[in-house]
């Protein structure tokens, strides 16, 4: 087995959850979900539906799923790489992803 140089494997990490949380705000655009505001994350998670502006119950059940995913790789990832590695790789996504994905935050009015 060879072990891959440090960075080659955080670049790799970084696209593997870039492409992950692409589609976790596609989802969440979809639903309607400003889901970068506070607590929203957690309705998600606690599966209350009540957080979407629009009722599509497939997307929201993938989004929720993915999120699920996403906590646990980054929880993995921790374990591996160290906190401040990890954290380093989800800040760089997200400023990736906002640009793309504005309507995470208050773009539109709220359910």
């Amino acid at each position: 087995m060879t072990t891959k140089p440090d960075g080659v494997r955080i670049e790799g990490r970084a696209r593997n959850l870039e492409d992950l949380d692409h589609e976790v705000g596609r989802l969440a655009l979809l639903c309607r979900i400003r889901l970068l505001e506070p607590g929203a994350i957690d309705r998600v998670l606690k599966n209350d539906r009540s957080v979407c502006g629009n009722d599509n119950p497939l997307a929201f059940a993938k989004l929720r799923n993915l999120l699920m995913m996403h906590f646990t790789l980054v929880r993995k990832w921790a374990g591996e790489l160290g906190g401040d590695e990890t954290a380093m790789i989800e800040r760089y996504v997200l400023e990736r992803l906002r640009p793309l994905l504005p309507g995470l935050l208050a773009d539109w009015p709220g359910p």
